[in-house]
């Protein structure tokens, strides 16, 4: 439990420092500008960039392993999202949130740092492919369900552009792109180039857990909406069983790329559903909610799950043998 500890409490501890520097400090919203830009735009698209470049090619196409992990979080999405649908009755954009809420960890803020601290570089190329992909996942199913609600009239031509920039302009993705074309062509940036890639690399992980701290500073807690009854457990607890169920049973992995996708599936719900819930004015205050119970309650459940994964309760592949 020692070497747990000494993994979950850097991770955690950073979200408590930035969540306790914000109450403390109390700064308004608007200052968080900056960090959020560096961290979006620079810092974590280094990271990726760095860590694919570096990845032999033949890694980097695994695509049952791709299609494998979208599959699974994409049933989560669609089950959350018809639960809402038919037990709330719950309207297409609010359900569609709801789904998004249960299916879409925080892969982007706390992804790197508890993976790569976790099961060290081993863990980069799952953590990439599966921050790429599922980011393309979202960017596509948020957008078209929205269209699909009948609240905006939008030519389908008009979507597929809205969509395509979402994904191919996204500074994530960008680095992804380019990360895999280095590694293709085997490019190596100059030596002071690379160095400062590795710096901003490094401070990408920090800076983003301590962001998150923040955020949930910002939106404190008005009340508990009934929809986290059942978005909680298929947040925390369905998705990580299910994808480990899924990577199990269809292909026959690395070990930590079973735990590394596991893990980030186990993640809490991410900030960007906060901002989705934004950009449309649906279940806003309750997308904050969602994401401030959901990380809290992930300090258990992310410290159990490290714990079986790191003691061999937790086989990496359940149907060997």
């Amino acid at each position: 439990m020692a070497e747990i500890a000494g993994l979950v409490f850097p991770l955690f501890g950073l979200i408590l420092l930035g969540y306790l520097t914000a109450r403390i400090t109390k700064q308004p919203a608007e200052a968080m500008g900056w960090l959020n830009t560096f961290i979006i735009y620079v810092a974590l698209p280094c990271l990726f960039f760095k860590l694919l470049s570096k990845t032999p090619i033949e890694k980097l196409t695994s695509w049952e392993f791709i299609t494998t992990n979208v599959s699974t979080t994409f049933v989560i999405f669609l089950i959350v999202y018809a639960i809402a649908r038919l037990l709330v009755k719950a309207t297409t954009p609010e359900a569609t949130i709801q789904g998004l809420a249960g299916a879409y960890g925080n892969i982007g803020y706390m992804g790197p740092g508890i993976a790569l601290l976790t099961f060290g570089e081993a863990a980069a190329v799952p953590l990439a492919l599966i921050f790429c992909f599922e980011n393309v996942l979202h960017f596509i199913v948020a957008p078209t369900m929205m269209a699909l609600s009948g609240g905006k009239e939008r030519h389908v031509a008009a979507l597929l552009g809205q969509i395509a920039k979402k994904v191919f302009l996204h500074p994530f993705i960008i680095a992804t792109i380019v990360g895999v074309a280095a590694a293709i062509i085997e490019f190596t940036p100059p030596t002071p180039i690379e160095r400062l890639i590795d710096y901003l690399a490094q401070a990408a992980a920090p800076c983003a857990l301590f962001a998150m701290g923040v955020t949930l500073a910002l939106r404190p807690l008005k009340r508990v909406p009934v929809e986290l009854t059942f978005i909680i457990p298929f947040n925390l607890v369905v998705h990580p069983v299910l994808m480990y169920l899924s990577l199990s049973w269809f292909g026959d992995f690395d070990p930590i790329w079973v735990y590394t996708a596991v893990l980030l599936a186990a993640l809490p719900t991410a900030t960007n559903v906060f901002v989705i819930a934004q950009q449309y004015g649906v279940w806003v205050e309750r997308a904050s909610a969602t994401i401030l119970l959901t990380t809290m309650l992930s300090v258990l459940t992310v410290t159990l799950l490290l714990y079986a994964m790191t003691t061999g309760l937790m086989p990496a592949d359940l149907f060997v043998g």
